[in-house]
């Protein structure tokens, strides 16, 4: 399937550049998502989630505004410590909230997942840009199923 050239230069620019943001930090800022989702769509796991009718009316119901919050407060809970004492675990696997599915189907669910697809260590907490890269992330995947 042929891409146009604007989808495939999206990026997500979370933040403009700040000197004060570590060089590993940066690299993370603008990420080309039709690569990365392109990466995704190879995993037999992380291509078979899919938001459910039930999962696509939540979201018409509150709206998209209101799921990224979700999404930030989700990361910032469970992703972002340095240490989780129950990483692997601590997102749910069902139809419990679409941005849980969202997370698993972008390796955004546990701090070793998010350190195969993503790169960044699980050692450390995560910064302020690598949050809203993940939301950004999150927040893309469900608009794409969204609007299938």
């Amino acid at each position: 399937m042929e891409k146009t050239e604007s989808a495939r230069k999206e990026q997500i620019q979370s933040f403009p550049f700040d000197p004060a943001i570590s060089e590993k930090d940066s690299t993370i800022l603008s990420i080309n998502l039709d690569q990365l989702f392109e990466q995704l769509s190879h995993s037999k796991f992380r291509s078979s989630f899919h938001l459910n009718k039930k999962d696509k009316e939540y979201i018409a119901k509150k709206g998209l505004l209101t799921i990224r919050k979700h999404a930030a407060d989700f990361i910032v809970k469970r992703l972002a410590p340095s240490v989780i004492p129950n990483d692997g675990k601590q997102t749910p696997m069902g139809h419990v909230h679409p941005v849980f599915i969202a997370q698993h189907a972008t390796g955004c669910c546990c701090r070793q997942c998010f350190y195969k697809w993503h790169h960044i260590p699980p050692s450390i907490s995560l910064s302020l840009q690598q949050q809203q890269y993940a939301v950004n992330v999150i927040m893309h995947w469900i608009e794409l199923q969204v609007s299938r």
